[in-house]
């Protein structure tokens, strides 16, 4: 008597029901779907262990650094509100305004200066430097 020692599935390679009946083998269906299917179903355990982060956000995207600029025209008409918000002080005809508290951070060009103005900022365009200066201004970067 001789015995055949090889496994079953090396027996039946090759021939047409190796998988059982033949329509075991068509299709996603015996497998529990194609690919990642059922990543969050009945292939859940295999998720866990092997592929953790398949699911869920990774990593983050640096916020731009936002800033609100004001123009120079615009400061000169909104003097009489600064200084009521005590965001601004006239002193010897001079305009020291402190635009950090009133909420800008950057000065821009556009506008025309009627006075002379001391102006705290972080940020002022080259064209705003040059026209407070023009007038006879500072510009203040804190």
């Amino acid at each position: 008597m001789v015995i055949n020692i090889q496994k079953k599935h090396r027996k039946f390679r090759g021939r047409r029901t190796y998988h059982g009946a033949h329509r075991n083998w068509r299709g996603g269906g015996s497998r529990g779907g194609r690919g990642r299917a059922g990543g969050h179903k009945h292939k859940w355990s295999y998720v866990v262990k092997y592929d953790k982060e398949r699911y869920g956000k990774h990593g983050f995207n640096r916020p731009s650094e936002k800033f609100n600029s004001i123009n120079l025209g615009k400061i000169q008409e909104m003097f009489d509100y600064f200084i009521k918000k005590n965001f601004a002080k006239n002193e010897n005809g001079i305009l020291k305004i402190n635009l950090l508290k009133a909420g800008y951070q950057k000065v821009l060009g556009n506008g025309k200066v009627m006075s002379k103005m001391e102006i705290q900022a972080k940020m002022f365009s080259k064209n705003a430097e040059k026209k407070l200066e023009e007038n006879g201004g500072k510009a203040i970067k804190i």
